[in-house]
């Protein structure tokens, strides 16, 4: 029934401005916003819609995977625009935030509505 469209992801925010500097300005991707929506264009052609919700509520689990070539490369440009990395008791990370050993190398941080995010290792 659905195998031929074009599905999209999409996540809620309570500040909209806020989430635009973020995605836009902090990590670099391209966004635009259209009829109080923010679109996320990430690399391969796909959207993810990010839509205002005052009430928001952060979901307990990463909405959103970022695979780069070198996790501790990119954990250091993130630290320098300011983003900090989530320690989780349990996970044997890194000064960095950084977990290894269990997979591929991972961090994850926040965007600025407590999303979880992550950056891991698979570029």
């Amino acid at each position: 029934m659905f195998g031929d469209t074009k599905a999209f992801s999409g996540f809620a925010v309570p500040d909209i401005d806020q989430a635009r500097t973020f995605y836009g300005e902090t990590l670099g991707l391209r966004v635009s916003e259209e009829h109080g929506l923010l679109t996320l264009h990430i690399a391969g052609g796909h959207d993810i819609v990010v839509y205002p919700k005052p009430d928001h509520v952060p979901a307990t689990y990463t909405i959103l995977n970022f695979p780069v070539d070198d996790v501790e490369a990119a954990v250091d440009a993130l630290t320098e625009r300011g983003v900090s990395f989530e320690r989780y008791q349990g996970f044997d990370q890194d000064d960095k935030g950084i977990l290894r050993g269990e997979g591929p190398a991972i961090a994850w941080f926040r965007d600025p509505a407590g999303n979880v995010l992550s950056v891991i290792q698979g570029g």
